[in-house]
């Protein structure tokens, strides 16, 4: 079996350079809070406010850099306390999901479409996916340890020479495992 470091994702925003100008003001540019697992990416220091039809969130943290499309990823426990119910889908592929408004301190946004809770998945650079056998968008098994263990299903295995090897699950996931950052799950298949 071999072990992947897990991390989890709490709820956070990618933003289009057009939504960033719109919230932030023309020419913004976002500043790097730190760097995430994933080269290139990172934390930025701003963060927006989310509002649904029955409930916001403050301080969203937003993710770098500027994206082609507008996303928000949140759990289905955040879904619930914001008043909406977005589709499980894999990053980028918000045809058809809810929209929220979005506000900045240079001003606001509705989106009609972008919120999704995020398909757990693991990235793979292509070299430890050759070494273990494992095709981009193959699902797989995949075992949490812990005083709560569990075994996650249909996990899809994310191949590029551009990703660091990485398990993403959300908040939900995770607490139900007891898991945290850092900690090492396994794959079963």
């Amino acid at each position: 079996m071999n072990q992947v470091p897990i991390g989890v994702s709490a709820r956070h925003i990618h933003l289009s350079e057009q939504h960033i100008e719109q919230l932030f003001g023309e020419g913004y540019q976002l500043q790097v809070l730190k760097d995430l697992s994933q080269p290139g990416q990172f934390a930025a220091a701003e963060t927006v406010a989310v509002v649904g039809p029955k409930g916001r969130f403050d301080k969203v943290r937003i993710l770098g850099p500027a994206r082609s499309q507008t996303q928000l990823e949140i759990s289905r426990t955040d879904a619930f306390s914001v008043g909406l119910n977005p589709p499980v889908r894999e990053s980028g592929h918000i045809n058809g999901t809810p929209g929220i408004t979005l506000i900045g301190p240079a001003g606001e946004v509705t989106i009609a479409e972008g919120v999704i809770v995020a398909a757990r998945h693991i990235h793979f650079h292509t070299d430890d996916a050759a070494k273990w056998g494992i095709v981009d968008k193959q699902l797989l098994s995949v075992k949490i340890d812990g005083e709560r263990a569990l075994i996650l299903e249909g996990v899809i295995a994310r191949v590029s020479d551009q990703y660091a090897l990485d398990m993403h699950i959300d908040t939900d996931e995770a607490n139900a495992a007891g898991a945290k950052n850092g900690d090492m799950a396994w794959i079963l298949s």
